[in-house]
């Protein structure tokens, strides 16, 4: 029975530097926190975001008991974090997503004419691995953070118009990530592969725009009167399991009190078929708030894990 986890580890850099710990006590533990939450969970695959230092991930994987395997992308943002995999089980790295895809244009990222962009600010990362004779195909992304980064660096607008702007350009880059992102899961599909595990931080609920895009054709969510119904789209849909985590954990990050689910992970058909269950460990994550360099020190990233079991 795989299972596989996604989890965003928060600033996940060595000490010293700009974004990382300041103590080599206070990694220290951060590590302990991630190894016992990875050992309780017992995944066999991981996919996790805001990885900064590919050392943090390399001293990570020999804290857990016996091999593990890891994967990098090496398409990091302006800030150095990007996404990859630890897994049980040796990865294939099959490919980087990164470019906006034709005829899709370049968005608008800021106020001026030549501020446009056509690639993922973080790129996308696809491994193919094989777990208990189940060969998988994952693709890990961490789309455009809903956090407003403003001229100069800013995380507070100047009036009410800059943050209409700024909001509409963050909207517009995390739209273009998930159509480049459910594009790219059309060409796996398209070529035979049907274990597909679409995962990471989206940065949007359930319900948003930005996640129907990844879904692929409407209708037959769990959840929904059409799920048990066969249908023409099912070999090119993506299932969320939300509605399979108890509403209780139903949320990945608590942003001012309130919860949010923006960790998510998508089947494809014949991987929904098996699903057994799905869950958050939500019991230690706290609310946060727009100055994301008051949780440097932070040793429990602010996102939950949220995990999957297939049979």
């Amino acid at each position: 029975m795989p299972v596989i986890t996604t989890w965003n580890l928060e600033n996940f850099f060595r000490p010293g530097g700009a974004y990382g710990p300041r103590t080599q006590d206070i990694y220290e533990k951060k590590l302990t926190y991630l190894t016992d939450r990875i050992n309780a969970l017992a995944p066999d695959v991981v996919a996790i975001q805001e990885v900064g230092d590919p050392d943090a991930l390399t001293d990570l994987a020999g804290r857990l008991p016996e091999i593990w395997h890891t994967a990098l992308s090496t398409r990091p943002d302006r800030r150095g974090i990007r996404v990859g995999f630890l897994s049980r089980t040796p990865l294939i790295t099959v490919g980087e997503v990164t470019a906006l895809p034709a005829p899709l244009l370049p968005v608008q990222v800021g106020d001026a004419p030549t501020d446009t962009d056509g690639s993922m600010g973080r790129g996308a990362l696809h491994v193919r691995t094989t777990v208990g004779g189940l060969e998988l195909d994952l693709v890990t992304a961490h789309l455009k953070s809903k956090l407003l980064t403003y001229p100069g660096g800013r995380f507070k607008a100047r009036n009410g118009d800059e943050r209409a702007r700024y909001g509409a350009y963050a909207l517009y880059r995390r739209t273009m990530e998930a159509a480049t992102l459910r594009i790219y899961a059309n060409g796996i599909l398209a070529g035979g592969v049907r274990n597909l595990v679409v995962l990471g931080d989206m940065n949007d609920t359930q319900l948003a725009a930005t996640r129907q895009i990844l879904y692929g054709p409407d209708g037959s969510q769990l959840g929904t009167p059409g799920f048990d119904r066969p249908d023409a789209g099912d070999a090119t849909r993506l299932w969320n399991v939300a509605p399979r985590i108890p509403d209780g954990h139903r949320f990945s990050r608590l942003h001012g009190g309130d919860r949010e689910l923006i960790d998510h992970i998508l089947l494809s058909h014949k991987l929904v078929q098996k699903l057994v269950s799905a869950d958050a460990y939500t019991q230690d994550i706290t609310t946060i708030g727009n100055d994301p360099s008051s949780r440097r020190d932070a040793t429990v990233p602010d996102h939950a894990p949220v995990t999957v079991s297939i049979g």
